[in-house]
């Protein structure tokens, strides 16, 4: 898209159109138009790719699916194109095989390597899922100067800011639009530190990647801590055990967004009870049983806090009824 400052989602899919038309139809539309790359099927079968595709700030990001074997391939004459964008491939199933430069990587699910767009390239792939996040040069050059250097390395799946930014994509990917321009700068910038830190020498890399860094860990703590929720044992160092951080570092995180981790876990616990409680699903539950599928293990504590964080009890909250409301009636006064 031209405007930098902007953003747009757009879904692509070979499903709807004849057979016979799919592969031109792929190349004039999505190869062209969108990805710059061109596709040699390997196959007669009818040709499948899908697509979804967040264009944010500068930064492309897809989230694609091939049922059909095929050479992806960047040749001399699009490489003329001016596009001079990092593309950072990140398969999520099967295998893939990338030349470029007279160098081959074979990647499997779980690991990654780059695409320089000012070179010629091709990709082998049979059956596949991957994501794919087309960068600006000029943004990655100031945290990775040897980019050149760093597109010739595959990027191994125990990397930490690879793991980190393979959970943040999909968070994007349902986020649909982002209005917000801070929020589309803070996703750009975000996405672009986790991939210099993942391309990058290990630890090395500009202070400045640190952040990309810090917001991927973040995210990671809070989905593990909303997953975890009805763990009664939840506590601080199991969630820096399973992100391999010190306790330190989680409460560090957690503060900087101006929460601690008991007063995060408590009001997500509160607001999924009362979610349960609203919910004709859960009608058969009593609310003891809710309380404690929430985590909650001190039943006092949890009414108690429960009344004091929504100004109603459980029961009410069950029932449809104001707490409040319920005070002011006149024959209550």
């Amino acid at each position: 898209m031209s405007d930098a400052d902007q953003s747009a989602l757009l879904r692509f899919s070979t499903d709807p159109i004849p057979v016979q038309k799919r592969v031109k139809s792929w190349r004039d539309v999505f190869g062209r138009r969108i990805a710059n790359i061109d596709v040699e099927p390997l196959t007669d079968d009818p040709f499948h790719f899908e697509a979804t595709m967040l264009a944010i700030s500068g930064l492309r990001m897809g989230w694609c699916s091939s049922a059909t074997p095929a050479v992806w391939k960047r040749p001399p004459d699009l490489v003329k194109d001016g596009d001079d964008d990092y593309a950072f491939i990140m398969p999520l199933t099967g295998t893939m095989v990338r030349t470029q430069c007279g160098r081959e990587l074979k990647a499997s699910a779980g690991e990654a390597f780059g695409i320089l767009q000012t070179e010629p390239a091709r990709m082998l792939a049979g059956v596949h899922q991957y994501f794919a996040v087309m960068l600006p040069r000029a943004g990655l050059l100031p945290l990775v100067p040897n980019l050149d250097d760093a597109a010739t390395r595959l990027i191994p799946s125990s990397n930490e800011a690879l793991r980190l930014l393979r959970n943040y994509l999909p968070v994007l990917r349902e986020s649909r639009d982002v209005s917000d321009p801070t929020l589309r700068h803070l996703v750009s910038t975000h996405v672009n530190d986790l991939v210099a830190l993942a391309i990058g020498p290990k630890r090395d890399g500009p202070i400045e990647a640190k952040r990309g860094l810090r917001a991927g860990r973040l995210h990671a703590i809070k989905t593990y801590i909303l997953a975890n929720l009805n763990d009664q044992q939840l506590s601080v160092g199991t969630v820096a055990l399973h992100e391999r951080i010190t306790p330190r570092y989680v409460h560090k995180l957690l503060e900087a967004e101006g929460t601690a981790f008991s007063e995060y876990v408590l009001a997500h616990r509160l607001q999924r009870t009362h979610q349960m409680l609203s919910d004709p699903r859960y009608s058969g539950m009593t609310i003891t049983d809710i309380a404690l599928a929430a985590g909650f293990g001190d039943l006092s504590y949890f009414y108690r806090t429960f009344r004091r964080h929504f100004g109603a009890t459980p029961s009410d909250v069950r029932h449809g009824i104001s707490w409040m409301n319920e005070r002011r009636r006149p024959d209550q006064s």
